[in-house]
């Protein structure tokens, strides 16, 4: 690709979101796509949109601290190397852990993961991509030989199938799907397999809304169906493939015919037909698969069912045919290269790969090295409680809100000897159990590369200087290898270093046995790394801009096994491990909200990111709403089988399934009271990958009983802490000038006392009804409106807090505002109802007003409202409102 440099003010990067690995032109103060990078060709969703908005220091870590004293860098670094030296003597190399972050950077990855393998010895390194793709890692590798994702993003535009399963691409990986709608053609079609209706089922041809866990059944179907119809590619098979008779007779078995496989889904006959048919008659098939399949007890063998399809049709690595797995993370793919899961060693090879370990103990000559797979996430945290890990070292992760059962995790975390947590943000979940608390650089502040999930590799460019006390992780690392005595072995001055020595590993010992090879970079000065463009692996031979690159894997039908051959892998569908019960009788998907990302850390800063879901929720089909005793929009309780609860606002969903809810997993500790997601699921896992079964758990639900619900709206929050035991629940967010809380509870409260100690003085204006448990107050300071207290016996009649913001925002108000702020807006004042366009503040109201006015399209919507014209992500729910909303006839 032709190097072109940004405009002036801006530095080319990458987004810090998802696994598109979209390019960003960024600056202080404004973040654009980058029209050259070849995942988004210029486009970029909210969050990647807002990404300026959270480069702030609020929150910031900034000074190492021990025992939560501030100290200085070369005393934390001595207090690592002697708490892993003394558990190293005292128990043994196993005595330490790492838990790492698909958030890292390949440098930062690279370094830990030898330091930890090849000089401690410890093979427990895992990452918190343990929960969103070892599934599919595990089933690349049974099905392939190795762990290659064989199509490239080009492949979603080809298809003239397009099948997404387990994947709300709407909302997860937006700029892919923006990409694939703005491919769409006649006569392409697209099929959505998910549970849910959810905003990328708006655009699908066929949803097949099937029960969950059932998505082996059905590509098993799929399977024997097209077997019975002579839809296969048996001289594929017989020339490419091993293991066809086995995987054809289990899936026959399993399932004979299509009324078996429509009443095990809970589908139709007809559908399941359709989508049989279609597949059959589109060689240009791709199947993209995600959380919704990977998150499962039997994650792995789903993968493989979905695979095992298209190599009987031979529809692996060809333009518009392919499985392809959405990873979920910036750089988990990054972490795979380099060995970031506890199972694998280094560069793509495994512990039980001949001579692998030698290998990569002669290349990184070190004495000693792990010699065999170490705990993976759920076994580890586990392994930590019981003791068995002294020493864990947690970087750039918040496992304590998102790994299942959260409360043991917490608890392991609590109890261990020596706790370790590098981060950019001081208080997280995880960060209050830190015995030693390290200031790390986050995002903007980076340099190195990430790999995404095509398999490109990127750069991440750091465009804003270090805090003086705040050090890059790979930097933190390699100082505390120095002071274990490995200095040799890591005698690293900048990220290019530690990229060139991952490059040349790859390659090394690697007669072509090994897909991932990108050696042909291990020789870049420092300026051609800094000046890299996006390339895709493997990468081999030529010069600079110029090396032999590989856009989809498997194309000639050969596989990095020992044969060669592709193994189909014969896969029983096994129902979920954790199911309903007369006292638990919910099922409890989980997943993520549109402008929010993991645990909140960076999205919960910027105020346009909370507009559009500001509450924990949960979401239950209307029958159920009516069935369990709950009111749309009060607030009900969640209980998991493990006896944890989840609290959140109640919201009807015609999409949902009878029997079955939908929490988000953002909101944490550091958000809402009582309303981590990882709370409702059950530590189980696929016995294969290891990943936790993180979309399906059970749970009761019943009403929160409260007797009043108030908001408090602050401009400054001050040091303002909430008295949980006061309230039956809070939750907390940013509005662009304020800081707000929702409260609610069930015992008397005198609001004027508890109003004054939280400003600090009595309020100036105050409304007063005992009789209906109404209390409204105001604090100012002249004309200068500092914050509002509202009470009200159900949440319906407390106002939206848009307006009382804005009075906020001024440096003083108007006689008018001022007489209005106890009615928190004026008497004829227009609301603009929930979010849907995070970009341009466009809300629910504002849309329905206009369509009832006679505006009829999408395109329409965007000319007059802007809604829907920059990042397209809340196009369905645009398009949503315009198939729902009743058209008022002129007179």
């Amino acid at each position: 690709m032709k190097h072109e440099k940004p405009p002036l003010g801006r530095i080319s990067t990458t987004c810090p979101y998802c696994g598109v690995g979209c390019g960003v032109r960024a600056a202080v103060d404004h973040s654009e796509g980058d029209p050259l990078h070849p995942a988004n060709g210029g486009w970029l969703c909210v969050k990647g949109s807002a990404l300026h908005d959270t480069l702030t220091k609020e929150g910031r870590l900034l000074a190492p601290r021990m025992a939560g004293q501030p100290v200085a860098w070369p005393e934390a670094i001595e207090g690592i190397a002697t708490a892993i030296s003394e558990s190293v003597r005292d128990y043994g190399p196993e005595s330490v852990a790492f838990y790492l972050s698909g958030q890292l950077l390949t440098e930062d990855y690279y370094i830990v993961n030898k330091l930890a393998k090849g000089f401690i010895a410890t093979p427990h390194v895992d990452t918190n991509s343990r929960l969103c793709m070892s599934s599919a890692v595990s089933a690349h590798k049974r099905a392939f030989g190795e762990d290659c994702v064989p199509a490239c993003y080009n492949d979603l535009e080809l298809a003239d199938l397009l099948v997404l399963a387990g994947s709300n691409a709407a909302w997860a990986h937006p700029v892919l799907y923006q990409r694939m709608k703005a491919a769409h053609r006649s006569g392409r079609r697209v099929v959505v397999i998910d549970p849910r209706k959810t905003a990328t089922t708006e655009w699908a041809d066929l949803h097949l809304q099937l029960r969950p866990g059932t998505d082996a059944l059905l590509f098993n179907g799929l399977l024997a169906w097209l077997h019975a119809r002579q839809a296969l590619a048996l001289e594929y098979i017989r020339q490419h493939c091993n293991g066809f008779e086995e995987t054809l007779a289990l899936a026959r078995s399993c399932a004979p015919s299509i009324r078996v496989v429509a009443r095990g889904c809970d589908l139709s006959d007809a559908d399941v037909e359709r989508f049989y048919q279609w597949f059959a008659e589109t060689p240009k098939t791709v199947t993209a698969f995600s959380q919704g399949i990977n998150q499962s007890v039997s994650g792995t063998d789903k993968a493989n069912a979905i695979i095992n399809c298209h190599l009987a049709t031979g529809r692996v690595g060809k333009p518009g045919a392919s499985p392809f797995s959405l990873t979920g993370q910036p750089n988990a793919m990054g972490g795979r290269e380099v060995g970031g899961l506890a199972n694998t060693l280094a560069a793509h090879m495994d512990y039980d790969s001949p001579g692998a370990q030698r290998r990569v103990s002669d290349f990184w000559h070190s004495r000693q090295i792990a010699c065999g797979p170490g705990l993976r996430a759920v076994e580890l945290f586990e392994a930590v409680h019981r003791g068995d890990i002294r020493v864990l070292w947690v970087m750039g992760t918040n496992p304590a809100v998102s790994l299942p059962d959260s409360q043991r995790v917490q608890s392991a975390l609590a109890r261990c000897p020596t706790l370790i947590v590098s981060d950019c943000m001081e208080k997280t979940d995880t960060t209050e159990h830190a015995d030693i608390l390290l200031p790390a650089a986050g995002w903007g502040e980076k340099d190195g590369t990430v790999t995404n999930s095509e398999r490109r590799i990127s750069r991440q460019r750091r465009f804003l200087p270090l805090p003086a006390q705040v050090r890059p992780d790979w930097q933190i690392v390699r100082d505390v290898a120095r002071a274990l005595g490995h200095g040799h072995a890591f005698d690293y001055h900048r990220p290019a270093d530690i990229f060139r020595e991952h490059a040349a590993l790859s390659g090394y010992g690697n007669g072509g046995e090994r897909i991932f090879d990108i050696s042909a970079l291990a020789q870049l000065s420092n300026q051609a790394y800094d000046e890299l463009q996006p390339v895709q692996w493997p990468v081999t031979g030529g010069n600079a801009g110029a090396w032999l690159q590989t856009p989809r894997l498997f194309s000639s039908g050969r596989f990095p096994t020992p044969d060669g051959r592709a193994r189909m892998v014969p896969v029983a569908a096994l129902s979920p491990a954790q199911q309903p019960t007369p006292r638990h009788p919910l099922v409890v998907n989980t997943g993520r909200v549109r402008d929010q990302w993991h645990t909140m850390t960076r999205t919960g800063l910027t105020p346009r990111l909370f507009a559009h879901r500001s509450e924990p929720f949960i979401e239950l089909h209307p029958c159920d709403i009516a069935g369990f005793g709950l009111i749309e929009g009060a607030l009900a309780t969640a209980t998991g089988s493990g006896g944890a609860a989840y609290t959140g606002r109640v919201r009807a969903h015609e999409g949902q399934r009878a029997g079955e809810i939908f929490v988000p997993i953002h909101w944490n500790g550091r958000f809402a009271s009582s309303a981590l997601a990882s709370n409702l699921i059950r530590p189980v896992v696929d016995p294969i990958s290891g990943q936790p079964e993180g979309k399906h758990g059970v749970a009761m639900i019943r009403p929160l009983i409260t007797r009043w619900q108030a908001r408090l709206i602050m401009r400054e929050s001050g040091h303002f802490v909430v008295d949980t035991a006061l309230f039956s629940y809070w939750s907390r967010q940013r509005l662009p000038h304020s800081h707000a809380w929702w409260f609610a509870g069930s015992h008397r409260m005198d609001w004027r006392a508890w109003g004054q100690a939280c400003f600090a003085r009595e309020p100036e204006l105050v409304m007063e009804d005992t009789a209906r448990q109404r209390f409204r107050a105001a604090w100012l300071q002249g004309d200068r409106l500092e914050g509002v207290l509202l009470v009200e016996p159900c949440a319906r009649s407390v106002p939206d807090l848009g307006w009382l913001d804005g009075c906020i925002g001024m440096p003083r108000l108007l006689p008018e505002q001022r007489r209005s702020l106890l009615a928190a807006g004026p008497a004829d004042g227009e609301a603009s109802g929930a979010m849907v366009c995070s970009c341009f503040g466009i809300g629910e109201r504002q849309i329905v007003r206009a369509i009832r006015q006679g505006v009829k399209s999408c395109e329409a919507l965007g000319a007059l409202l802007q809604c829907g014209t920059n990042c397209g992500s809340c196009v369905p729910e645009i398009q949503h409102l315009l198939t729902t909303t009743e058209v008022r006839e002129p007179a």
